[in-house]
């Protein structure tokens, strides 16, 4: 498969907390197993079903305990099994200084290599 990425992804175990944003309805947080992350988007498992094209509002716990808030748009939905769904999410409004701290974590993981 021809890879498509603008960056190089990460793997961490970090977690989101989702909510959709495009309907008026009370936020239900939702954790998500996160796969890999890199400064222009994310993947993800996740129990609940998400439409593609649907902006939801994250938080993302990175290794440095720090909390990147971020809007995330689905572009992939992949059906794994009964109840287990795997997303690929583009970043929408991510500040600079967030995704330069993807980045360097990037940077000093790609060292230790």
């Amino acid at each position: 498969m021809e890879e498509r990425r603008k960056n190089r992804r990460i793997e961490l175990g970090a977690k989101l907390l989702i909510k959709r944003m495009d309907y008026n309805t009370e936020p239900e947080e939702v954790n998500i197993e996160v796969t890999d992350v890199s400064k222009t988007g994310v993947g993800f498992i996740c129990p609940v079903p998400l439409e593609t094209g649907a902006v939801y509002e994250s938080f993302l716990t990175i290794w440095t305990k720090e909390v990147l808030h971020a809007f995330l748009e689905i572009v992939r939905v992949d059906k794994k099994e009964e109840g287990r769904y795997e997303y690929g999410a583009i970043f929408i409004g991510m500040t600079e200084q967030d995704a330069s701290r993807i980045a360097a974590y990037d940077t000093i993981d790609n060292m230790s290599e």
